[in-house]
């Protein structure tokens, strides 16, 4: 049985797997952020006025306790262990605990952290977007009302580790269905949705509505479930069906229905609401599909820690040190009494390194969390600009 599952595996690897994993060289750690010197700092200061950030730090410093002191962190060249990253975050905190002025802040850094910044995309900028927590009304039931599905993890999805058949394949895995003589790619969503594919294979949590909002629910990875008797639950990411994330977005773009200009998340609903008949094909070109679980509290990100709204970022996890300091600066929209935006301004802020996502990739990309609510909601939905980021950690000679 196990040659015949190596050989299964080769053969959905290479022959069938081109869809399911495509395998491309990661950039080094070491390219991924450049240390600067401290005389091109950029001016820190903060528009959230440090509301939530001793939270997100005391986030990123439960992680840390939890794992070897001697696990490293990758800045960069540099290479710092987990018991100085422990160092690191307890200094800024005690330090914003006094309530510093921008001047102080920027002398305490200067004098005590070194600064590196992520080399960016192709033009050296960060591409940021936003996420944020829905949170939907739902029913333990199916009814005519609530008709579609949240699902838990299928019993016959398997995950299996590439490296132990082949080594240079490190950190690489595929997500599939183990029949009893071979893995096959697991079902795409239309298989999911419109074929039964997961009858008596998967538990449901909640049935909901929309099968639009069932769909952002997948693409934000996590939301809380509000039912008629009061009670709320939180359903977080579990697993995907292996298969690529296709954007509708970018599908809707180049066959001309929304304008580049107009993309958001509000302009696909409003799309999909005014074309139903379309709505099938639209949200099948993407046949990757998200699984669930319940947890006690959330949202939580990758790292299974609470996020910060405001002051959590998603990033790739294979080139960004994960819990670490941030600042970012960006662009955020000013919201008017009808709920419309109706200008963008240039923001600045510190942020924790507390998540990932499917689409998060490479060093130009970075998704901030905004929480829930309407603000986060539209601010989330529309978010699409150019920004720079920046990590801090202490300097190996300023421990303390």
């Amino acid at each position: 049985m196990k040659h015949s599952l190596i050989t299964a595996l080769f053969c959905f690897f290479f022959l069938a797997g081109c869809s399911v994993l495509k395998i491309h060289p990661p950039l080094k750690d070491e390219f991924a952020m450049q240390r600067i010197p401290s005389c091109r700092y950029p001016e820190f200061s903060d528009d959230m006025v440090c509301d939530g950030l001793e939270h997100g730090i005391l986030q990123s410093i439960s992680y840390l306790k939890r794992l070897p002191p001697s696990r490293q962190f990758k800045f960069g060249k540099d290479s710092f262990n987990a018991a100085h990253m422990i160092k690191s975050m307890e200094h800024f905190l005690n330090f914003i605990r006094t309530r510093p002025s921008k001047d102080e802040f920027n002398k305490f850094i200067k004098s005590n952290y070194l600064v590196y910044k992520s080399i960016g995309g192709r033009n050296g900028h960060i591409l940021f977007t936003g996420y944020y927590e829905p949170v939907l009304q739902g029913s333990l039931e199916q009814n005519a009302e609530y008709k579609f599905p949240i699902y838990e993890r299928p019993c016959d999805l398997t995950t299996v580790d590439l490296s132990l058949f082949i080594p240079a394949l490190n950190n690489k895995r595929i997500i599939g269905r183990y029949t009893g003589l071979t893995v096959v790619p697991y079902f795409e969503r239309d298989e999911i949705e419109y074929k039964a594919a997961l009858k008596d294979k998967a538990e449901k949590i909640a049935w909901i509505k929309d099968q639009v909002d069932l769909f952002f629910l997948q693409i934000q990875g996590s939301g809380k479930i509000c039912f008629d008797n009061g009670k709320t639950i939180n359903v977080h990411y579990d697993i995907t069906n292996g298969h690529p994330y296709r954007s509708i977005g970018k599908l809707l773009i180049e066959e001309g229905k929304i304008e580049r200009s107009e993309m958001s998340m509000q302009k696909i609903r409003a799309y999909l609401r005014e074309h139903p008949e379309e709505a099938k094909t639209i949200l099948n070109f993407n046949p990757s599909y998200v699984f669930f679980k319940i947890e006690e509290d959330g949202p939580l990100g990758c790292i299974g820690v609470k996020l910060t709204p405001g002051r959590s970022i998603a990033l790739d996890r294979r080139i960004f040190p994960l819990s670490a300091l941030a600042f970012i600066e960006a662009e955020k929209p000013l919201i008017n009494g009808d709920g419309k935006i109706h200008n963008w301004i240039t923001f600045s802020r510190f942020v924790l390194n507390h998540d990932t996502g499917g689409a998060i990739r490479g060093p130009g990309r970075a998704d901030l969390f905004w929480g829930n609510g309407p603000y986060a909601k539209i601010a989330a939905g529309h978010m699409q600009h150019k920004g720079n980021l920046y990590f801090l950690v202490l300097d190996f000679d300023k421990k303390r």
